[in-house]
Parts: C-alpha cells; structure tokens; sequence
C-alpha cells in the first residue's frame, strides 16, 4: 500500500528553465548554447547541487570550462532570480494529494543558490511533510545514499513510497531500493501513472 510520494522539484513540481533565465537577460540563441556548455551541460553544474564549494568558485569551474566568456558566465549566474518557477499545476496536484491522505516529501538536487534566490519556486513548501534539498547534506541524486537518508531520517518503507523524478537515472535508484518509480514527462503522464500506482494491490 502506497502512503508516501516523494518529488524531485526541478522539472517536476517547478521547472528549471535556465534557457528562457538567459533570454530575459538579454543572451541570444547561440550564447545560450554556449553558456550551456560551459555549465547546464557540464558535471560541475552538480557542484551548485552539493553545495561543497562556494558559489563563486562554481562560476570559476565553469569558466574554466570556456574562459573567453568569463563575463557572460557572471552575468548569468551572479544571480539566478527567476531559473527555477513554481508549476502552475503543483498547489492543485499537491493539496489533492494532501487530502487523499498521502505524506509528500521531497527529494532534490538543489542549491543554496536557488533556494534563496528562487524563493517562490519553492511556496508548494508547506504541502510537504518533509524532504533533502542536496546542497544540505553533500549529497546528489542519484546517490543511493540520498535516497537511504530520507528513507532514514521519516521512518519511511520503501515499498510503501512512490519517487517522481524527470531523469530516469534517479527514478531507476529509487527502484533498486525498492521504491516504486515514475519518470515524470509532462504533468498528465506522471499524474496518471501515480493514479495506476497507488490502486495496485
């Protein structure tokens, strides 16, 4: 029996959308890319999520990366207001969930960065019962020591919770621990196939 849905937040209950941040902030098309590349694209991206180094020196990893856009790479991701925005969708899909009965946790790869930068992307907060953000514990998905910890830290039975994660390399994590996985595509798909899950017997 399903009692407790734990949701990565990024792609799933809010959406990273790092490409429209840049357009705001005025980056054409193939600045994009490259900025991207340097970053978005790159593993150190998880560095932001592990929360080990300052932010600052995240930005060096990437200019690093491609030193001849050192300024763009600053201009980008001195501040990162508006990266991460809620779902329209989430308050509903949660306050449902909610009144059915379910617990909800939440289990991110995550930063400081973005979490005081993008306070709003995260206002779904006080639906939850619980939850990692990465960057608190030094630990990334798909870690299996991540997923142990919450496991650990809520008393929770992994057979008796659902994992909705946008990569599937997370999701099948969470299954060898023996949590019941869903690779979140588009909100109908995931709440579906959660609604599939949950009347199993």
């Amino acid at each position: 029996m399903i009692k407790n849905i734990i949701f990565d937040i990024g792609n799933v209950l809010s959406d990273f959308c790092w490409q429209d941040f840049l357009k705001d902030k005025g980056f054409d098309e193939a600045m994009i890319e490259r900025i991207g590349r340097a970053s978005v694209y790159d593993e150190d991206w998880y560095e932001f999520d592990k929360g080990r180094l300052k932010d600052e020196e995240v930005i060096d990893l990437f200019i690093e990366n491609d030193p001849q856009i050192a300024d763009d790479l600053h201009r980008a991701f001195d501040n990162v207001e508006g990266m991460v925005r809620l779902k329209a969708e989430t308050f509903d899909w949660l306050n449902s969930l909610k009144a059915k009965g379910f617990k909800l946790y939440y289990l991110s790869n995550f930063s400081y960065k973005a979490e005081t930068q993008c306070p709003k992307s995260l206002s779904f907060m006080p639906f939850m019962d619980g939850g990692i953000l990465s960057y608190k514990v030094k630990l990334t998905k798909p870690d299996p020591e991540i997923y142990e910890l919450l496991l650990s830290m809520y008393s929770l039975k992994p057979h008796e919770c659902v994992f909705i994660d946008d990569t599937p390399k997370n999701v099948d994590a969470a299954i060898n621990l023996g949590i019941k996985g869903i690779v979140y595509k588009n909100h109908e798909q995931a709440a579906a196939d959660l609604d599939k899950i949950v009347v199993e017997k």
